[in-house]
């Protein structure tokens, strides 16, 4: 799995014109992408590591201060672009092995006792934030 996982002061995500997700922080935005070989202890293994994740100001984790996550797929953190000018999925799983492991993420990281917002699996979705710092951290599990 692969997270990039922004410090926020507020971010949201609207499908359709309609707002699915909101959080105002100081907390993280974060996009998921999903692969091949990616499994369930691998979601719950991402979902610790952005728990406890001290990138937070003061070195603070979200588990420190309660800091509310904001969880979107992104199948496209597995696009190669290393070759022409077009980009390739090849490594993104379908999303019948992807929207599940993203759930999961979600799932495991509520029952750490996350504030979790979330984006619409497959949704053509518009996502804002205010970036904190500028913080951004790129992690694979």
């Amino acid at each position: 799995m692969r997270a990039v996982a922004q410090r926020v002061s507020e971010a949201s995500v609207v499908v359709g014109g309609e707002t699915v997700g909101s959080i105002t922080g100081p907390g993280l935005c974060v996009l998921v992408g999903v692969t091949h070989e990616d499994t369930p202890e691998k979601a719950a293994q991402l979902a610790r590591k952005l728990w406890s994740l001290r990138i937070l100001p003061d070195e603070k984790s979200c588990s420190d201060i309660g800091g509310p996550l904001l969880v979107i797929s992104q199948f496209t953190l597995y696009g190669d672009a290393r070759k022409g000018r077009r980009p390739t999925w090849n490594a993104a799983a379908p999303g019948e092995i992807a929207e599940p492991l993203v759930d999961e993420v979600v799932k495991q990281l509520r029952a750490l006792g996350a504030d979790v917002e979330t984006g619409r699996f497959g949704a053509d979705m518009k996502v804002s934030l205010t970036n904190d710092g500028p913080f951004t951290l790129v992690i694979d599990i």
